[in-house]
């Protein structure tokens, strides 16, 4: 099996070289894949969407149409604070407030002109989780950009009880993001129940073995430099030295 590097840079490459993405490059990055849009509208269809009153979204551009549409259809919205720079870990949008625009509301500078940055604590239960994704199949399994940063948002809010192992995760990506191979992952990988490109939607076969959910922070899994550069995660591992 692949390491999560070198599928990265491959997907990474192939966008670009392909030109179905946004941008000059998008290595390192959560691919602004064209299409992101319609994609977006198949999500709308999704009985699961539907229910949804409050929604957890990562702050990438590719999810924007996403986090647009949750607030022009009434749903609360938390958009994660990129690399979760204050121990506010989100910020709160919500629709019925008249200042909470949502096409301006959805990009990350409208969120924070706008937003209520919260604490986990603050927030109310999820009933959805939008992910960005650089390269996914179709058991599940999800390669982020390599910063671990969404499976952070994950277990922050998992060890806090806003959502529960069976709030579905959504994530929209462009085809060539669908990768027909078996896909490394740790216990701090969540894993997506629905995969929705502009043409179709997956809903991921797990049966073949069953990915645990994760249940809250794996400080083992986590370096000093990590830590360190996380101010919630600081407190944290403070208060409960």
């Amino acid at each position: 099996m692949r390491d999560k590097w070198a599928i990265r840079d491959e997907v990474w490459t192939a966008l670009e070289t392909a030109r179905v993405v946004r941008g000059r490059s998008v290595h390192d990055k959560i691919p602004n894949f064209y299409g992101s849009d319609d994609a977006a509208l198949q999500v709308t269809e999704l009985p699961e969407w539907q229910a949804a009153r409050a929604v957890k979204s990562n702050p990438d551009q590719a999810q924007r149409p996403l986090r647009q549409l949750a607030l022009e259809q009434g749903k609360l919205l938390y958009m994660a604070v990129p690399r979760l720079k204050d121990e506010r870990v989100f910020i709160e949008l919500d629709p019925t407030r008249p200042e909470v625009e949502p096409k301006k509301a959805a990009t990350i500078s409208g969120a924070f002109k706008v937003g209520r940055p919260v604490y986990v604590a603050e927030m109310q239960p999820v009933d959805l989780v939008i992910s960005g994704s650089v390269a996914v199949n179709r058991q599940g399994v999800r390669i982020g950009k390599g910063g671990g940063f969404a499976d952070l948002e994950y277990g922050l809010a998992a060890a806090a009880g806003i959502l529960a192992p069976s709030t579905p995760v959504i994530s929209t990506v462009h085809p060539m993001q669908v990768l027909a191979e078996d896909l490394p992952w740790t216990q701090h990988d969540v894993p997506l129940d629905i995969v929705v490109t502009a043409d179709e939607v997956i809903r991921c076969d797990r049966s073949g073995g069953d990915i645990p959910r994760p249940s809250g922070i794996y400080w083992e899994d986590l370096d000093e430099r990590k830590i360190r550069s996380i101010p919630l995660l600081a407190k944290l591992r403070s208060e409960n030295a």
